[in-house]
């Protein structure tokens, strides 16, 4: 196995404002995961994503609860942590809610959005379209989820966000465990129409473009029981 070795693995982070250890194992995991490089179930070995990050166990084991924490991750006692394996069932279902609420807080946001608000949107989608063209997918795939969460804290109901929160991490692993087009994950035609609705404060355009994308996206999902090559974590992870 090839492994990174890095000196003073559980040496204290000094305060520089850069990622922690655990944060970069977070985001290596993550960008593995949502770009379909590891298969759905697949066991993380606390000691070989430790000896590929060159980190100890104790940053593994934080770094699997973030994980377990945003649902890309199942922790079992006394087995230990695992790609989450969402069925088609919880699939279905998930999207399904994001249907019923999301049109609504899509509509809550166009009557309480700002000139400031619509200008972070822009810039949000900037970035998702330079992540595109660059062929990072698991990036674009972050900023897609983001934009939605963008919209909900817009919206300002406490309530809904928390509920979307959950929904985007899980259908995040969905869209990137099942998706089967060849295009983009959260089609730009949709953000942008979604941005003509926001800028002329139209509720009703805002409610029906977002359940019409909800709809778009559920239906871009494969979700019959597919076969995934297996790869080593090393061959996946490896820097």
């Amino acid at each position: 196995m090839n492994t990174v070795i890095r000196p003073s693995q559980d040496a204290p982070q000094a305060t520089t404002g850069l990622p922690s250890r655990s944060d970069l194992v977070v985001a290596g995991l993550q960008r593995a995961i949502l770009e379909h490089k590891i298969a759905p179930g697949t066991k993380l070995s606390e000691d070989e994503v430790g000896d590929i990050f060159g980190v100890s166990r104790t940053i593994v084991r934080s770094a699997l609860q973030a994980l377990a924490h945003s649902q890309l991750v199942t922790i079992e006692k006394n087995r230990g942590a695992f790609i989450a394996s969402p069925t088609p069932k919880e699939a279905h279902e998930v999207f399904e809610a994001r249907g019923l609420i999301e049109p609504r807080v899509g509509a809550m946001a166009a009557r309480r959005i700002t000139d400031q608000s619509l200008a972070a949107l822009r810039a949000h989608i900037e970035e998702e379209h330079a992540a595109m063209h660059a062929g990072d997918k698991g990036q674009a795939l972050s900023l897609s989820g983001g934009f939605h969460l963008k919209i909900a804290d817009i919206a300002g109901h406490d309530v809904f966000t928390g509920f979307i929160q959950a929904l985007i991490s899980r259908s995040s692993l969905i869209i990137a465990l099942y998706w089967r087009r060849a295009d983009t994950t959260c089609e730009s035609h949709s953000h942008h129409a979604l941005m003509k609705a926001f800028e002329t404060r139209d509720p009703a355009a805002a409610e029906e473009i977002m359940r019409s994308h909800i709809v778009d996206l559920h239906s871009g999902l494969d979700l019959s029981n597919r076969k995934h090559a297996p790869l080593s974590l090393s061959d996946v992870l490896r820097p």
